[in-house]
């Protein structure tokens, strides 16, 4: 496919062309089946990038109802993978760095479950309806997460706490720690807390929230998510002078992202570290296999946090969304987050960053929204949903080829798709939930549009079908309207968490009906846990957190 300089001057800025792009507005219904398969052969390849201009970034404040808002999202530069900078040297640091001290990468090894290891009945009640706010006494909570030994890890603003499966008592962080310790604020370490998953046993990971970099004065025409580093001059332009290193730059490195919290020996919540450890497979110039890991230490800053596998310069999966922990199959253990710009996966203290899916505007730029929507498959399959856009892909067992392209890697059975039975490409689907129920069947939920079922046609198809559920009255309809969360249960079921009403339920017989045993009229967060018998629906609400079992 031939390209197009989107940047007149910039030599290795490009994207692909396409007549279709330029349709007008208006023209837009006609064209659409049309812009699906133009552009479903475009954004095939645009899943991981190296540069974006992205929407202004999620607020929290002090109230744990507020959903970080969504405003509509600046279009990313429509660069390639590294935006024609050279890639990094692998597991040799830049120029001007100091590699860790610590232990080297794997690579992304496959994961190593225990050997015929199966659901256990674990540590708590196995009565059908447990509310645990008031029988463990947890106190105010904006969200929940599970690790492998079954602690309840809570999140409040900038408290972690962990309801312990050995003592069955709460234990809240004495102190801000890690991202939060300095307080929250848009020139502080992060602008409030997010989500929490656990991980291992007594480990857990939480997302924090900051501000999405914009174009600098003092550095006009500086891609805002590029980060010069240290001895270098940055020169996209070989016609133009070469941008500087600024140390007030490199400071943004220290933003949001992820925190490694874990219990220590004395049962007290503390920081294991900042997760910053890239590892990226990939081959050296004679074909061989090396683990590109990028430096993790730039002169003052001695940890990067997240920033892109492919090339650590880009900075650009800042505010942590969504969070899902992988509690069935091969890679059982994993965890995937969702940011302001893709998918992150994350495996103990090393990840891989980081793949979206996309679309392209008018002008060629890769539009890319905020991920809030993360599920499992039945199969393993890491389901993808942002504000406009949703994807499917089947990751390999390495997870430093989670941002590899190459789709005899890394197979996809949606690559970046929309239903047009809802709306056009341009316009917000809010999709806050992705899952697949037992019997293969799809389905995303939306915060604006209600409840969909999605039909496959083929992968690279950008226009996929959509089915909208209704109810059987006006109650089910009103309540299936705005959805923040869905889970898909063992027995065949999709619960349904809304905003105004509760959550309901979906049978395997495709009939709705409401879950009265659980109290509150807004579902925060659902979380399935398939490792213990019965298995676990925790279900965070406006009025504490209810768990139900034998789904």
């Amino acid at each position: 496919m031939p390209t197009l300089t989107l940047f007149p001057g910039r030599p290795g800025v490009q994207g692909p062309v396409c007549e279709l792009l330029c349709v007008p507005q208006e023209e837009e219904a006609v064209n659409r089946r049309l812009w699906g398969g133009c552009l479903g052969a475009v954004v095939m390849t645009a899943w991981a990038c190296g540069g974006s201009n992205e929407p202004t970034s999620p607020t929290t404040g002090n109230d744990i109802d507020n959903i970080p808002p969504v405003t509509r999202p600046e279009p990313d530069a429509g660069t390639q993978p590294d935006a024609g900078t050279e890639p990094d040297a692998g597991t040799e640091p830049d120029a001007g760095t100091e590699p860790d001290a610590g232990s080297e990468p794997d690579g992304g090894s496959e994961p190593q479950p225990d050997a015929g290891s199966g659901p256990v009945e674990g540590p708590w009640p196995t009565d059908a309806v447990t509310n645990y706010s008031s029988r463990y006494n947890i106190s105010r909570v904006q969200a929940v997460g599970v690790d492998a030994a079954h602690n309840i890890w809570l999140l409040d603003g900038d408290r972690i706490g962990v309801l312990r499966a050995d003592s069955r008592q709460v234990v809240w962080t004495r102190s801000p720690i890690g991202q939060a310790q300095g307080g929250f604020g848009p020139d502080r370490a992060a602008t409030g807390s997010t989500v929490i998953c656990g991980g291992s046993a007594g480990r857990a990971y939480v997302g924090y929230a900051t501000t999405d970099l914009r174009a600098d004065p003092d550095f006009p025409g500086l891609q805002p998510n590029y980060i010069v580093s240290p001895n270098e001059c940055y020169q996209p332009d070989p016609a133009q002078p070469c941008f500087p290193y600024s140390h007030r730059r490199l400071q943004y490195y220290r933003q949001g992202d992820v925190d490694v919290v874990r219990l220590d020996g004395s049962g007290q919540i503390v920081l294991e570290e900042h997760l910053h450890q890239s590892v990226r497979n990939t081959t050296d110039a004679n074909g061989n296999p090396r683990v590109q890991t990028g430096p993790r230490r730039l002169d003052d800053v001695h940890n990067l946090g997240i920033r892109n596998s492919n090339d650590h310069h880009f900075d650009e999966d800042r505010s942590i969304l969504s969070c899902v922990t992988v509690m069935h199959g091969r890679d059982e253990g994993d965890v995937y987050v969702g940011s302001n710009h893709g998918v992150t996966r994350i495996r103990g203290l090393e990840y891989s960053s980081h793949r979206h899916p996309v679309w392209l505007n008018e002008k060629g730029s890769q539009m890319a929204g905020y991920t809030y929507g993360l599920g499992i498959a039945q199969d393993g399959d890491v389901l993808i949903a942002n504000e406009w856009m949703f994807g499917i892909v089947t990751p390999t067992p390495r997870h430093g080829d989670w941002d590899n392209m190459d789709k005899r890697v890394n197979l996809m059975k949606v690559e970046s798709s929309y239903l047009p039975q809802l709306n056009s490409i341009s316009e917000f689907d809010s999709w806050r939930g992705f899952q697949q129920t037992t019997d293969g069947r799809y389905y995303l939920g939306s915060k604006d549009h209600g409840l969909w079922e999605m039909t496959i046609t083929w992968a690279s198809n950008q226009a996929q079908t959509g089915t909208r559920l209704t109810g059987a009255n006006a109650e089910q309809n009103a309540a299936l309207q705005n959805i923040n969360a869905l889970a898909a249960t063992g027995d065949g079921s999709l619960y349904i968490g809304t905003d105004r009403s509760g959550l309901w339920r979906l049978t395997p017989l495709k009939t709705l009906e409401k879950v009265a045993d659980v109290s509150g009229s807004r579902v925060r967060q659902l979380i399935y846990d398939p490792r213990v018998t019965p298995a676990a629906l925790y279900v965070l609400t406006d009025k504490g957190l209810t768990v139900l079992r034998g789904n």
